[in-house]
């Protein structure tokens, strides 16, 4: 299951991590967001152990959409090494977020 990154872990779980995290930024009320949250699922069952796949819930934590500059949802961002490596805005097939998490593992 993905794990829920939130303002107070996001330093333990993702920055101080030494494997890539993938982060779904999303709400509630997000239509595409609602549509992926099943690849994130899916991805972190595919990668557990070797990449942490994690969401963060924008209304619940909006520090961390300032820092990152989240201005659209849902965003994945793909953080190596507490810098962000690379970056996908919207809904998109599970094969696209496969193929960026190889390239950045």
């Amino acid at each position: 299951m993905a794990l829920e990154i939130t303002d107070a872990n996001f330093e333990t779980e993702v920055l101080n991590s030494d494997k890539l995290t993938v982060i779904d930024f999303w709400a509630e009320w997000c239509g595409p967001c609602r549509a992926i949250g099943p690849v994130i699922e899916e991805l972190s069952k595919d990668y557990a152990g070797k990449v942490n796949i994690g969401k963060v819930n924008v209304d619940q934590n909006p520090q961390l959409s300032i820092n990152y500059g989240i201005t659209s949802i849902p965003a994945i961002l793909f953080v190596k090494g507490g810098q962000v490596v690379d970056k996908q805005v919207g809904a998109v097939p599970k094969a696209v977020l496969d193929k960026k998490i190889q390239a950045n593992m």
